[in-house]
């Protein structure tokens, strides 16, 4: 169970917006990257983020957990209430170097 879960159930919160970062071993890079870009909109290198129910989150999870090795990858989720509960403040370009490796 995941921070956000623990929280909803705790609170009855529904949590409707989520970032993605992850670092993830080479070998299994373009799998996590496919499935995120299935889920989220591509941010910047392994940053997604976007609108996502509770149901797809869930099948998100498994299916990053069938692709990464847990002692080796990293998948980092945080979901907030929705996209007008945060503020984001950015220093610098977005570049999106990333995308175009795997498209």
């Amino acid at each position: 169970m995941y921070e956000g879960e623990k929280m909803k159930k705790k609170n009855n919160v529904t949590h409707n917006y989520a970032f993605v970062f992850y670092d993830i071993k080479e070998k299994r890079c373009h799998k996590v990257f496919k499935i995120c870009k299935k889920y989220f909109s591509h941010h910047q290198l392994s940053v997604f983020r976007g609108i996502m129910t509770p149901s797809d989150l869930k099948e998100f999870e498994n299916e990053i957990k069938k692709v990464i090795v847990p002692h080796e990858d990293m998948v980092s989720i945080i979901t907030v209430l929705n996209e007008n509960s945060f503020k984001e403040h950015t220093i610098g370009t977005n570049v999106k170097t990333g995308e175009n490796l795997f498209i």
